[in-house]
């Protein structure tokens, strides 16, 4: 764990007396933002979620007496806690009653399996689990950590009522307590609040540090860059397990906005809330916005008030842009990591923009953009030498980060933590490239490039002039193996419903749009394997492609 301990220096004024630094300085937390919206909001509303409708007031009190409850169980100071929840309204309150009783969160994907869960608990060292019924077959109690506790989280929302091994009932296990009062007790605002498991890809998953500073900074720099207001209604579409929700339950919170919870996501629910709730953001990997434009109930929606998507996890295509524009959303591409509380940067809308044309327009909103002002740094670079490719457009470097939402490293991994932020700069392992106006955008994950015959190849820029095809609804492009060229582009595609494509037809539409040899050589359709957050598992297409094929080394 990493922590640092805050310092005060005592200064004299110029009369020579000494002065107290503690009226010039405060610990930055999120937990000052329930506690200023509470107070100045205490009758708006805060949270809705099916009949439920909290006023600020209210969901302060639940914050409260969770986290006493918590501080009555003998959680202390720098304890885990872990939730395994979807988007519901104790998800949203563990995330500040938590930290508020001073212990760390730690939010579970929903969607691993029950030995990944098991993995996380025991690394984590997770003393309490809060776990929905529903999601009780993600758990193998047998793997479990000893002494472990459970309490069950029911959703009478979604008639989910059951228990979990006779665990008490969330309510049960709160009782009659008193809350704990909303305010900021965090004395060191590098005190560890969460910690964030990856995907675990490429082995097991990393646990993420994040502080207390980086998840106030992270969530001003949202709510400051996607205007975030008082009227501001944000729809959770987002997992909240995914980066503490990309921070937006502290985002919103400090905008005094209002919270609108969602279980699943499913296309005629998010219209109708959006519709109803008169939503204003939210937020998505490019595969929701496919699933939301695709679906019979979008056909010939377009929204009366303006709704702002924050898209990341995956570059959308120009395709995606597009069809969110037709809806009348407003589509904003962020990019980041979860060792950067996720999104580092977002594609800054320039003057002149929107009286482009919608293909050049889309063209520009697919970039990864610039970093937050919170985030301040991102280059690309040689990884070896950390020297900065040319801003040309064209030179291919690695896309690295330093800021004020970089992790505070691997939880008990100092040696991945030390790889990862070498050289002073977390580095990503995108590869990328930098325009001459400043503007990053990728161009591949370094193990996704395909080499063929000499010649590198971006998975990303093949995928996205297959997207074109009006036929398509999901692509992902790998390198296959080839005995001439090493490898050669092939690429696995979902048609929409109702559609109809050959391989012949993919093969000939990239023809007319890409040199040749960057075409696809194979195509195959079929659905694509994807995480919980809706980015495609490329290395699942790659290793069964790979399997028995000795892949040459780049």
């Amino acid at each position: 764990m990493v922590e640092q301990q805050a310092t005060a220096v005592t200064s004299p004024s110029e009369d020579g007396a000494a002065w107290d630094p503690s009226a010039a300085f405060e610990p930055l937390s999120p937990l000052t933002f329930l506690e200023r919206t509470a107070r100045v909001y205490p009758t708006r509303e805060a949270v809705i979620y099916g009949e439920t409708r909290l006023n600020w007031t209210e969901f302060a009190s639940l914050v409260g007496r969770f986290a006493a409850a918590l501080q009555r169980d003998g959680i202390e100071r720098g304890d885990r806690v872990a939730v395994l929840l979807p988007n519901v309204p104790v998800h949203l309150a563990a995330t500040f009653a938590v930290p508020l009783a001073g212990a760390v969160l730690v939010a579970v994907n929903t969607r691993l399996a029950a030995g990944e869960v098991a993995y996380i608990l025991e690394h984590s060292g997770a003393r309490l689990l809060l776990v929905d019924p529903e999601l009780a077959a993600n758990l193998d109690l047998s793997r479990c950590p000893p002494g472990l506790r459970l309490v069950s989280v029911p959703d009478a929302v979604a008639g989910v009522t059951d228990r979990v091994a006779d665990a008490p009932t969330f309510e049960e296990w709160l009782g009659d307590i008193e809350p704990l009062s909303v305010s900021n007790t965090v004395a060191d605002e590098h005190q560890l609040l969460s910690i964030n498991y990856t995907s675990g890809t490429t082995g097991r998953a990393k646990g993420v540090m994040y502080t207390h500073r980086g998840a106030y900074l992270n969530a001003l720099g949202q709510s400051m860059a996607l205007s975030l207001n008082r009227d501001s209604v944000f729809l959770w579409t987002l997992p909240m397990f995914h980066c503490n929700g990309w921070c937006f339950p502290w985002a919103v919170t400090a905008a005094a906005g209002k919270h609108v919870c969602l279980r699943a996501v499913r296309p005629p629910e998010v219209i109708r809330l959006v519709q109803e709730e008169h939503v204003t953001n939210f937020n998505g990997a490019p595969t929701v916005l496919r699933l939301i434009a695709g679906d019979p109930s979008a056909e010939g929606v377009r929204f009366e008030m303006p709704v702002r998507v924050s898209t990341g996890g995956a570059p959308p295509s120009p395709a995606d842009i597009r069809s969110m524009e037709r809806m009348g959303i407003q589509v904003t591409h962020l990019y980041g990591l979860t060792e950067t509380y996720g999104p580092h940067t977002l594609c800054e809308v320039q003057d002149g923009w929107a009286a482009l044309p919608l293909e050049a327009r889309a063209e520009l909103g697919a970039r990864q953009g610039v970093p937050y002002v919170h985030a301040a740094y991102v280059r690309v670079a040689d990884p070896e030498t950390l020297e900065d490719v040319p801003a040309d457009g064209r030179t291919m470097g690695e896309v690295m980060m330093r800021g004020n939402n970089v992790m505070a490293g691997y939880f008990n991994d100092p040696e991945a933590t030390a790889v990862a932020l070498r050289g002073g700069w977390f580095h990503s392992g995108d590869l990328g490239v930098m325009h001459p106006d400043g503007y990053i955008e990728l161009r591949d994950r370094s193990k996704d490039v395909i080499i063929s015959g000499g010649e590198n190849i971006s998975s990303i820029e093949v995928g996205n002039a297959i997207y074109e095809h009006p036929s398509v609804h999901e692509v992902a492009v790998i390198g296959v193996p080839d005995e001439r060229w090493g490898e050669v582009p092939k690429a696995f595609i979902t048609l929409k419903p109702g559609a109809s494509a050959t391989a012949e037809d993919i093969v000939e539409f990239t023809r007319s749009r890409l040199s040749h040899f960057k075409c696809p050589k194979h195509v195959e359709f079929t659905e694509l394997p994807k995480t919980s957050t809706g980015k495609v598992q490329k290395y699942v297409l790659r290793d069964r492609e790979w399997a028995g094929a000795e892949k040459r080394v780049h």
